[in-house]
C-alpha cells in the first residue's frame, strides 16, 4: 500500500481513511496500521475509523474498535448509537445505553434522540419508552428541541396522541424542524386533521416560516382528508412566499389532486410539469386506478415504457390495481408474471402485489383459484392478503370459504375487528342470524370493536363530518328536510332501498329507516344545500360505502345533474347522470336487482323526454 521507507503520518492515515471510507476490507487494514503505527489510541484516527465503519454497516467490527478504546468520549458513544439506529439494530442500541449508564458515563443532548429512535424501532413503549422518558426528565433534557421532538415522534408512532400533543405544546421556542417533524409524523400515522390544525398554528406564529418540507406534508394531509380547497390554498401560499416548489412538491400536489378525485387537475399538472420522474408516472397510474379509470392507467403505463422510464414496484401496484378494478384477469396475470420473472430484485412481487392478485381473482368470482394462489405464495400471507379474499367472499356470499378464511384471520389478526364484521355480514346476507349472533358474541368476548362509519364533505375550506343519524351539525334541520325531499323524488324515479345492506334481523320498514340516515346521504344533502350548482359534491367515507348509498348516489346525480365524487375505503366512485365510474363491477351481490334499477332509471329518462317533446309540440 505504501513504500516501506516512507514513514506513516497521521495525515497519510487520515487520507487513506477518506479514500477507503466505503470499503470495509480496506478499513480493517487501515485499523491494523493504526494499531501498529505507535499513535495514541485516543487520537482522531480511530474516531474517523469508527464513523466510516458505521456508515458501511459493519457494526460488529465497529463495536470491536469501540470496545478497544480506553474511556471513549460521549461523542464516540453517540457515533455507535447512530450506527445501530441507521443499520436497524435497535436492541443493540438499548443494550449500549444500559452499559453507558452502568459505567456512569453521562449522556448529552445528542445521545437521547438516537436511543429514542431505537425504542421506536423496537416497538416497546411500555417496557422501554416510559422508563427512558423518565431518564430524559431526570437529566433535564426534556425541554431541548431535538430531544423533545424525537419523544413526540415516538409517542405518535405508538398511538399515544395525547402524550405527544402535550409534549409538543410544552416545547419552548419551537423551530421549523420541530414543526415539520410533528406535522410529518401526524400525516404518517393517519392523523391528518391534527396536522392541519398544527399547520394553522404554525402559520399564526410569525416567527416561523414554513418551507418545502412543510408543503409536502400538508399536501399529503389534504390528500388523506380529501380536502381539495385547503390543498390548493397551501400550494398557492407557498408560491406567493417564494418557496421552492421542486419536483417533490409537484409530485405531492399530483398525489393530492388524485386522492381528492380531481383527475382532470392532476392530468393538467402532469402535462405541464417541466420535469417528471418515475414517482410522477407511478402516482398518476395508481391515481387513475384508484379513481376507476383503468383504461387511462394502462394507457399511461404503455406511454411510460415508450418514453424509456423504468417502472418500479409502485408502478406495477397501480397496474395490477387497474386490472383488478376493470376485471382484466388475464392481463393482470401477465403483468404479475413479468414481475415474478424479472431479474431485477427491486421488481420482485411484494405482499401488496399478492394482495392485488387475490383481489383481482376474488372480484372476478375465482375464489377457489384465489385461495390456491395464497397457499402457493413463496411469502407468508399477512392479514391484508387474507382480508382481500374475505372481502371477495362477502361480495359473492361464499359462506363456506369465508368461514375458513375468517378462522385464519382470527389467528393472524385477532385485534382487527373489520374481518369479523365482514364474516358477520356474510352470514347476515344469507339470513343465518344464529351465526351472526355467534360471531358478534365472540367479538364482544374478545373486546373487538367495530369501527364507526363517518363521511366528510368540504365547504369553504372546512371539513364537515357526519355519522349515521347524526344531528349535531348546525344545519341539521335543513339537511334532513333536503334529504327527505331527495328521497321522495328518487323514489318516484324508481329508487328502492336495498334493505339487504342492513345486517340486522329487524323488520323491512326499520331497515329502510336505518338506510335513509346513513352518513353518505347526510353528506350529499349538505353538499346540495351549500355547494355551487356547477361544482361536484366530494364525499369521503372512512369505510366501504354500502350498496344502497351507491345506488342512491346514482339516482341523485341524475336527479340534480350534479357530479358526485365519493371516496370510500377501497376506491373512488364518480357518479354522473346516473352512472358510476366503477361500472357496477364491484356491485355483484344481486345482479337482478341492479338490472331492475337500470331499467327503472331508463324508463324514467324516456318518460321525461316524451313529456318535454309533448310540451314543445304544444
Amino acid at each position: 500500500m505504501l513504500a516501506k521507507q516512507t514513514p506513516l503520518t497521521k495525515q497519510m492515515l487520515s487520507k487513506l481513511l477518506q479514500i477507503s471510507s466505503s470499503k470495509p476490507k480496506q478499513l480493517k487494514k487501515i485499523h491494523a496500521l493504526v494499531l501498529t503505527s505507535g499513535f495514541s489510541i485516543k487520537n482522531s484516527l480511530l474516531t474517523q475509523l469508527l464513523e466510516n465503519l458505521t456508515l458501511v454497516g459493519d457494526m460488529c467490527y465497529a463495536r470491536k474498535v469501540f470496545d478497544e478504546m480506553h474511556k471513549p468520549r460521549v461523542f464516540l458513544w453517540n457515533t455507535l448509537f447512530k450506527g445501530y439506529v441507521k443499520n436497524k439494530l435497535p436492541f443493540e442500541s438499548v443494550l449500549l445505553y444500559k452499559k453507558m449508564r452502568d459505567l456512569d458515563v453521562r449522556p448529552d443532548e445528542f445521545t437521547y434522540p438516537f436511543v429514542v429512535k431505537a425504542i421506536s424501532q423496537l416497538g416497546v413503549l411500555a417496557s422501554c419508552g416510559f422508563a427512558f422518558h423518565a431518564h430524559v426528565v431526570k437529566h433535564g433534557f426534556e425541554t431541548l428541541g431535538i430531544v423533545a421532538t424525537e419523544l413526540v415522534m415516538m409517542y405518535m408512532k405508538f398511538g399515544e396522541l395525547r402524550s405527544a400533543q402535550f409534549l409538543f405544546e410544552s416545547m419552548q421556542g419551537k423551530d421549523l424542524v420541530a414543526w415539520n417533524a410533528f406535522i410529518a409524523v401526524c400525516v404518517q400515522t393517519g392523523n391528518s386533521a391534527l396536522a392541519l390544525e398544527c399547520y394553522n398554528k404554525m402559520c399564526a406564529d410569525d416567527a416561523v416560516l414554513f418551507d418545502s418540507f412543510t408543503v409536502v406534508s400538508m399536501l399529503s394531509a389534504c390528500g388523506q382528508l380529501g380536502s381539495l380547497e385547503i390543498g390548493k390554498e397551501v400550494y398557492d401560499r407557498a408560491r406567493r412566499e417564494g418557496i421552492d416548489c421542486n419536483i417533490i412538491v409537484e409530485n405531492a400536489r399530483l398525489d393530492m389532486y388524485l386522492k381528492c378525485g380531481s383527475t382532470e387537475d392532476a392530468r393538467v399538472l402532469f402535462e405541464e410539469m417541466e420535469q417528471r420522474n418515475v414517482v410522477s408516472w407511478s402516482t398518476m397510474i395508481v391515481g387513475y386506478a384508484m379513481n376507476g379509470d383503468s383504461e387511462e392507467a394502462l394507457a399511461l403505463f404503455n406511454m411510460m415504457q415508450k418514453e424509456g422510464i423504468r417502472p418500479n414496484y409502485v408502478t406495477f401496484l397501480g397496474v395490477l390495481s387497474a386490472c383488478s378494478h376493470a376485471g382484466r384477469v388475464d392481463e393482470g396475470k401477465r403483468y404479475f408474471g413479468i414481475m415474478a420473472r424479472s431479474s431485477d430484485k427491486s421488481l420482485e412481487p411484494r405482499k401488496e402485489h399478492y394482495a392485488c392478485m387475490v383481489d383481482l381473482l376474488g372480484r372476478s368470482g375465482l375464489l377457489e383459484e384465489a385461495y390456491e394462489f395464497i397457499k402457493s405464495m413463496p411469502l407468508e400471507p399477512d392479514a391484508g392478503i387474507w382480508g382481500a379474499l374475505l372481502g371477495a367472499c362477502a361480495v359473492h356470499r361464499e359462506i363456506k370459504l369465508g368461514q375458513k378464511v375468517a378462522d385464519v384471520l382470527v389467528e393472524t389478526a385477532p385485534d382487527i375487528g373489520a374481518y369479523q364484521v365482514l364474516l358477520s355480514n356474510i352470514y347476515a346476507a344469507a339470513g343465518k342470524w344464529d351465526c351472526v349472533d355467534r360471531v358478534r358474541s365472540k367479538m364482544r368476548k374478545l373486546g373487538t370493536k367495530k369501527v364507526a362509519a363517518y363521511s366528510s364533505v368540504e365547504f369553504e375550506g372546512k371539513l364537515h363530518y357526519f355519522n349515521r343519524g347524526d344531528k349535531s351539525h348546525p344545519q341539521t334541520k335543513a339537511i334532513y328536510e333536503k334529504l327527505e325531499e331527495i328521497l321522495k323524488n328518487v323514489r318516484s324515479m324508481g329508487y328502492v332501498p336495498q334493505t339487504g345492506s342492513v345486517f340486522h334481523d329487524v323488520e323491512t320498514e326499520e331497515k329502510e329507516c336505518s338506510l335513509s340516515h346513513h352518513s353518505e346521504k347526510l353528506a350529499i344533502a349538505f353538499g346540495l344545500i351549500n355547494g355551487r350548482g356547477e361544482d361536484p359534491i366530494r364525499v369521503m367515507k372512512n369505510l366501504r360505502t354500502c350498496d344502497d348509498c351507491h345506488v342512491f348516489a346514482k339516482f341523485v346525480s341524475r336527479l340534480t345533474s350534479r357530479d358526485i365524487i365519493m371516496r370510500d375505503k377501497n376506491r373512488f366512485h364518480h357518479f354522473r347522470n346516473g352512472v358510476c365510474s366503477c361500472r357496477e363491477f364491484w356491485f355483484l351481490i344481486n345482479k337482478t336487482w341492479i338490472w331492475q334499477q337500470i331499467v327503472k332509471l331508463w324508463f324514467h329518462t324516456y318518460a321525461v323526454r316524451c313529456l318535454k317533446q309533448r310540451d314543445s309540440i304544444k
